[in-house]
Parts: structure tokens; C-alpha cells; sequence
């Protein structure tokens, strides 16, 4: 098993408050997606980060045993809440352009070619 633990959010926009979670993306040995644990932890303004630690605590828990190293997988998306999540493909815009994988929601960590390089945009 493969994990990779996040902090994916939807930004404060007008009169919208913005969302915080706590994202546990499991994979297979292959790197195929096979599960996401997602916990809404609320407005952005008003994050209780003593609750949001506790939460992340008890998710790594469920872990079992961790060894913590580098991974390999593959993009996916789901929803939940009424939002995409996941590492999703964003193809080129232009000629110049090349293929991303994005983090969302968020778009806060973003992948490029060579995928094999652990290097990504923030």
C-alpha cells in the first residue's frame, strides 16, 4: 500500500468562506488509486487546528505501521462534498504547453514532466 496525506482546501471567495479537509489518498503497490479517507474540517476562517490535528492523528493511526519514503502513482479524481479531489490531468493549452497533474481542490501542488522526478510547483 501507497499513501499520500494532504491538506487540500477551496479558497475564500466573496461571500464564500472557503473549506479546509484533511485528505488520505490510499494507492495499490502499482500506484492505482484505491481509496480516499476525506474529513471536512470546516470554514477557513474558523479552523479548530487543535480538532484538525487530532483528526490527523487518528487517520494515520488507521495506517498501521509507516514507512515513509517516495511514491508512485497514478492520476485520479473523485468527488466528495460536491467537489473534485484528487491528482487530476490538466492537458496543454497550447503548442508550447505540456501536461500537468494538479492536486485539487486547491491546485496547490502541481507535477510535470519527467513524471519520475519527485520535482513539483507550488
Amino acid at each position: 500500500m501507497q499513501f499520500f496525506v494532504t491538506t487540500p482546501f477551496v479558497a475564500t471567495l466573496g461571500n464564500e468562506p472557503g473549506r479546509e479537509y484533511l485528505a488520505v489518498f490510499l494507492f495499490d503497490s502499482s500506484g492505482k488509486f484505491s481509496e480516499a479517507r476525506i474529513d471536512d474540517l470546516g470554514p477557513r476562517a474558523i479552523l479548530n487546528r487543535e480538532e484538525a490535528r487530532r483528526i490527523l492523528e487518528k487517520r494515520m493511526a488507521e495506517l498501521g505501521p509507516l514507512d515513509y519514503g517516495r511514491i508512485e502513482v497514478q492520476p485520479f479524481a473523485i468527488e466528495r462534498f460536491g467537489i473534485a479531489f484528487g491528482l487530476v490531468p490538466r492537458a496543454p493549452e497550447g503548442e508550447e504547453d505540456a501536461w500537468w497533474v494538479v492536486l485539487q481542490p486547491g491546485n496547490y501542488m502541481a507535477f510535470h514532466e519527467p513524471w519520475d522526478s519527485g520535482e513539483y510547483d507550488t
